[in-house]
């Protein structure tokens, strides 16, 4: 299907995106994505460089009549989220992104698409290699990380861009322009459990909660979807009267991500095993009840394991477990006063993972206002510590505070008006942009960002709008020959 893709209008960007999404290019294993954008760059001529923490700078000088336009830098990450589903065969290591066309949207076969931020990536790379479309000079950044800790915007140290405008090409609906995001932490709290020796006269059993919309971690949290964590630990919590114990956890994949789904290996006493099913199917048609509007594939399942455990964690561990994550607050926190509805504070109960004598929660807290943030990161703290959990907070980042004075704000506010006979909208997202980041050490720098509509992002029902893509390239070519001259 990569040629239908191929097809596409506007050639030239989803050509682009077709080369980029067959190269690997996961969050901290962009070695080859970083080499494949230096052999972009040079093949073109221009100037290419890799700063110390491998962001890729390509530079381009102004069309002739825009000499004394003001510098643009041109912004996207070129990491994307790894997420397939369990039924999907595929190496994201060593295959290139199994894209298709699927009414209107593009798409790919069981895996997450890559279009946040291939599209924005592909968009800079075709006006780098164009011959005849007007711009003032441009700094194309790509940045490394962004997904799994912005690594590359923290890293940029001042002194690599001259531009006096930065267009990040990285938010997902093209009718709003980005003035503003949220900040995040990790908030990750690990602890250990004695394993005990499996009574007899158990079963072992697999218990599944799958078929979650999942979703962006910052941008979809306030849509109510199910976290596959918190659905699996109530079904835990419901049946502690079984004299059940856990083998293994494994749920979630992606601080970032809303959890789809969650396996327990746990064991049951065989006298009790009836009852316990007939429970689980109880709660599970309550909890399907509960999501039949968000989530209509919840689907929650219960089997027997071919192979007996041996050792499961021991009872008082356990109660602990269930109990801190249970009282973890997950989802919205606090909407904002400021801006109508913009979620400013949220958490995501990302992963957990119980296995071998060991416990990990990981976190992401995200908000616009740093004290709030940093307020929900110390009740997740007080739950986990309650438990007995060692808590780390680490890889914050702050938010991008709007200006609502901003100068392309109002010329590309303008265009937008023009262009499609309506106003756009003019938000803070609860996304973890990088203008925020970028602005520490380029802080007279006008930013704004924007971009083509994207759903599903983070998880594999990721789709990319054809036409919306043809309407962003059309508005950022308008914006490009719009440009201001210096003062």
């Amino acid at each position: 299907m990569s040629k239908a893709i191929r097809e596409l209008q506007p050639k030239a960007l989803w050509n682009n995106f077709a080369d980029l999404n067959a190269v690997p290019r996961g969050s901290k294993k962009e070695e080859k994505v970083i080499q494949f954008m230096v052999d972009f760059g040079n093949r073109l001529g221009l100037e290419t460089l890799v700063d110390p923490i491998e962001n890729v700078i390509i530079k381009k000088p102004a069309t002739k009549g825009m000499e004394n336009r003001k510098t643009v830098v041109l912004q996207s990450h070129l990491d994307m989220v790894w997420q397939k589903n369990n039924d999907t065969d595929f190496d994201f290591e060593t295959e290139g992104i199994k894209m298709i066309i699927d009414d209107g949207w593009v798409t790919a076969e069981g895996t997450t698409l890559g279009a946040d931020n291939g599209l924005g990536v592909a968009a800079i790379m075709s006006i780098l290699e164009s011959n005849d479309i007007p711009h003032p000079a441009l700094e194309a950044l790509f940045t490394i990380d962004e997904e799994t800790g912005m690594t590359g915007a923290q890293g940029l140290q001042a002194g690599y861009l001259d531009g006096e405008i930065l267009l990040n090409l990285d938010t997902e609906d093209d009718e709003e322009i980005d003035m503003g995001c949220a900040g995040g932490i990790d908030v990750t709290a690990t602890g250990t459990y004695k394993e005990e020796t499996v009574l007899d006269n158990t079963t072992t059993m697999l218990l599944n909660v799958t078929g979650l919309n999942g979703g962006h971690s910052g941008m979809d949290i306030h849509r109510g979807f199910g976290n596959a964590n918190k659905i699996m630990n109530r079904l835990l919590f419901e049946t502690f009267d079984f004299e059940i114990n856990i083998v293994n956890i494994h749920g979630g994949s992606l601080r970032n991500a809303i959890p789809r789904e969650s396996n327990v290996v746990l064991v049951v006493p065989k006298a009790k095993q009836e009852a316990f099913e007939n429970k689980i199917k109880t709660i599970a048609a309550d909890i399907k009840k509960e999501y039949k509007t968000m989530d209509a594939g919840l689907e929650i399942s219960l089997k027997e394991c071919e192979k007996q455990a041996t050792k499961a964690m021991d009872t008082h561990s356990q109660i602990l477990l269930i109990k801190s994550i249970y009282a973890a607050h997950n989802g919205v926190f606090r909407m904002s006063p400021d801006m109508e509805d913009l979620t400013e504070t949220s958490n995501n109960i990302a992963k957990v993972t119980v296995e071998n004598g060991t416990i990990t929660i990981e976190n992401l807290t995200r908000s616009s206002v740093e004290s709030s943030k940093l307020d929900l990161a110390q009740g997740l703290r007080s739950s986990f510590e309650l438990a007995g959990y060692e808590v780390e907070f680490s890889g914050s980042y702050p938010g991008w505070q709007p200006n609502v004075n901003s100068a392309i704000l109002g010329v590309m506010t303008d265009i937008y008006t023009n262009m499609f006979k309506e106003k756009p909208s003019v938000v803070a997202c609860h996304a973890g942009l990088e203008c925020g980041i970028l602005g520490t050490n380029y802080p007279d720098m006008d930013m704004i960002s924007f971009g083509p509509t994207i759903q599903g992002a983070h998880s594999p029902d990721e789709r990319a709008n054809i036409k919306s893509t043809a309407k962003f390239w059309k508005y950022l070519l308008e914006i490009l020959e719009n440009i201001p001259e210096r003062a």
